[in-house]
C-alpha cells in the first residue's frame, strides 16, 4: 500500500521518476561498490576526469592534464569555477584529502585498490594537482572516472563523521533534498544548472517487486523503467510501448565459471569438453530472447579493436570424443547457483546440455551471500556469474578474472593459476601505448580461449522503457557516464498517450 500510495496526483510534473529496486546503503564516494549507489552518487559529485560517450577519458573538474616522468607522474590543471554544494569553492587540497581518506586504514575503504600503486599526492598550489604512481600504469586515467575518485570537503566529513554517507555534500549538478529510507530518495538540480532545464531533479522511487513497478510505470508514476527479464516479451511486443524501448550495450560479460583447483576441471581437456557441449548461441537467442551479444571472448565486444584466432563452437561430438580420449565415461559434478529464476531456469539448460556428452550435473541452489562466500573459497565445482566493469578497459576484465593474485574474493572465482598469463597481465598494465596494449590484450585472450578456466557466454543488453512525455535520456555503458543532464519532460500537453 505504500509502495503504491504515489498516485498521479501528487506526482510532481518538473521532477523525473526512476525506480530503484532496493534502498542504497551510502553515498560517500569511499564506500560505493555497486552499480544502485554509484548511479547516484554520479549526479552528486565529480572527479578529475570523466567518460565521453565513445568511451575516452576527457576533462571533469580537471580542464587539462600532463603525463610525465616515464609516465609515472600525473599533473592536472583544475578549473577555477567548480564549487561544492555548500558554496566553497573546489581545490587542489580537496582532492589530495579526498584520496588519502580512502587509503587511510581508519577509514576502512572497500576502495583502496584504486590507489595501491600511488607513491603519493602533492599538491603544488589551489589549482595544480599532481599523483606520483610507483610504476606506470596505463589504465590509471580510466580508473579514476570511478566513484572513488570523486572528490569530497574534508571539512563536510569531519564534521558529519559517519552521517556523511547519508548527508553528502559534492560538486555535482545535484544534491541531496531528501532521503526517506526505503520510500524514495530525491535529488535537486542546482540553482545555476536548473536555470537551463526543464525539471527541477530526480526522484528514485524503491520498488522491490517487479510487478509492482510495471504496474506502476502502466499508470504512468514511473518515467523510465529498467524492463526485467520476465517482460522483456511483453514490452517488445506491444504496439505501443515497443515504440519507447531503449537499448544499453552494457559492458560486462556472464559466464559457467569452472574451478581449476579441483577435479575434474584441473584438467584441461575437461574444460574444452564442456565448452564443446553447449550451444551457447541458441540459449541466446531462444532462452534469453536474444538480450545481449554472443561472447567471442572474455573481454566485452566494443572494448575488443583486435581478431581473436580462437574461437568457442558447439561440437558435442567433438566433447565426447575428448571424454572417450580421457577414458571417462561418466562425470559427476555440482554446479552452485542463485536462486534467481531465471539462473535456475539457464542452469538447468545447461545440465541438459551437459547430460548428452556423459557429464551429470547436480545443481545447487544459495542465497546471494552464502553463494558468494562458496565461490570465493573454491567451493564448487561450476557456477555462473557475471563481471561487470568499473571502467572501460579491458585490464579491468583480465586482472581480476585471471591473474593468480586474485583468487577467490579479487575476483578470479576460477582459481586459475597461469604463470605466462600473469606476465602478460603485467606487461599490459604498463604498456606504453594503445598498440602495445591491444597486441598484449589479443594474445592473453588467445590463451584463455584455448585453456577455459572459464566459458564466456554472452554480452547482456540492458532494455529500458520511457515513458513519452521524457526527451533527452539514455542509457549509458557505464553508469557513472549518467550526469542527468540531457533527461527533458515534456508538459502534460504535449505528451502522446498509449
Amino acid at each position: 500500500m505504500v509502495l503504491c500510495s504515489c498516485s498521479s496526483d501528487n506526482i510532481q510534473t518538473d521532477y523525473v521518476y526512476y525506480r530503484l529496486n532496493a534502498d542504497i546503503s551510502t553515498l560517500d564516494p569511499a564506500y560505493i561498490t555497486d552499480v544502485n549507489n554509484g548511479s547516484i552518487a554520479t549526479k552528486i559529485y565529480r572527479g578529475l576526469v570523466k567518460l565521453d560517450d565513445s568511451l575516452n577519458v576527457i576533462p571533469d573538474i580537471a580542464e587539462r592534464w600532463e603525463i610525465l616522468n616515464d609516465r609515472k607522474l600525473y599533473r592536472f590543471y583544475l578549473r577555477k569555477d567548480v564549487t561544492f554544494t555548500n558554496g566553497r569553492r573546489v581545490t587542489a587540497e580537496d582532492f589530495k584529502y579526498s584520496y588519502e581518506r580512502i587509503m587511510k586504514k581508519e577509514t576502512l575503504s572497500p576502495n583502496q585498490w584504486l590507489f595501491e600503486r600511488v607513491k603519493s599526492f602533492v599538491v603544488i598550489n589551489d589549482h595544480i594537482f599532481e599523483i606520483h604512481l610507483k610504476d606506470p600504469f596505463t589504465p590509471f586515467l580510466s580508473m579514476l572516472t570511478v566513484p572513488a575518485g570523486f572528490v569530497v570537503p574534508g571539512e563536510e566529513v569531519k564534521k558529519l563523521g559517519k552521517d556523511f554517507s547519508f548527508k553528502p555534500t559534492g560538486a555535482g549538478y545535484y544534491y541531496l533534498e531528501k532521503w526517506e529510507s526505503g520510500l524514495e530518495i530525491r535529488l535537486k538540480l542546482r540553482d545555476e544548472i536548473s536555470r537551463q532545464s526543464n525539471i527541477k531533479g530526480i526522484i528514485y522511487r524503491i520498488i522491490p517487486e517487479d510487478i509492482t513497478a510495471i504496474t506502476e510505470f502502466e499508470m504512468a508514476r514511473l518515467d523510465l523503467l529498467g524492463i526485467p527479464g520476465n517482460a522483456f516479451s511483453r514490452f517488445k511486443k506491444h504496439p505501443y510501448w515497443h515504440k519507447r524501448l531503449e537499448v544499453v550495450k552494457s559492458l560486462n560479460t556472464y559466464y559457467l565459471g569452472l574451478n581449476t583447483e579441483r577435479y575434474p576441471f584441473n584438467l584441461k581437456e575437461i574444460r574444452q569438453a564442456i565448452a564443446f557441449a553447449i550451444d551457447r548461441e541458441r540459449i541466446l537467442n531462444t532462452f534469453f530472447e536474444s538480450r545481449g551479444r554472443i561472447a567471442e571472448g572474455v573481454v566485452p565486444d566494443f572494448l575488443r579493436d583486435w581478431k581473436l584466432d580462437q574461437t568457442i563452437r558447439y561440437s558435442p561430438d567433438e566433447g565426447k570424443k575428448i571424454l572417450q580420449r580421457a577414458g571417462i565415461k561418466e562425470l559427476k559434478v555440482q554446479m552452485l547457483i542463485t536462486a534467481d529464476q531465471d539462473v535456475v531456469d539457464l542452469a538447468e539448460i545447461i545440465q541438459g546440455y551437459l547430460s548428452q556428452v556423459g557429464i551429470k550435473v547436480k545443481i545447487k541452489q544459495m542465497e546471494w551471500s552464502a553463494f558468494k562466500d562458496a565461490i570465493n573459497k573454491g567451493q564448487a565445482d561450476m557456477f555462473w556469474l557475471s563481471w561487470w566493469a568499473d571502467y572501460p578497459d579491458a585490464e579491468n576484465f583480465l586482472y581480476p578474472l585471471f591473474h593468480s593474485s586474485n583468487k577467490g574474493y579479487g575476483g578470479n572465482r576460477t582459481r586459475f593459476n597461469n604463470k605466462q598469463i600473469d606476465m602478460l597481465i603485467e606487461e599490459s598494465r604498463i604498456a606504453k601505448n594503445k598498440d602495445e596494449s591491444r597486441k598484449l590484450y589479443r594474445e592473453i585472450e588467445n590463451i584463455i580461449l584455448t585453456e577455459l578456466p572459464l566459458i564466456p557466454f554472452w554480452h547482456r543488453n540492458d532494455y529500458l522503457i520511457v515513458q513519452s512525455r521524457i526527451e533527452g535520456y539514455r542509457g549509458f555503458p557505464v553508469y557513472t557516464m549518467d550526469k542527468g543532464l540531457e533527461i527533458k519532460k515534456l508538459t502534460q500537453a504535449n505528451k502522446d498517450k498509449p
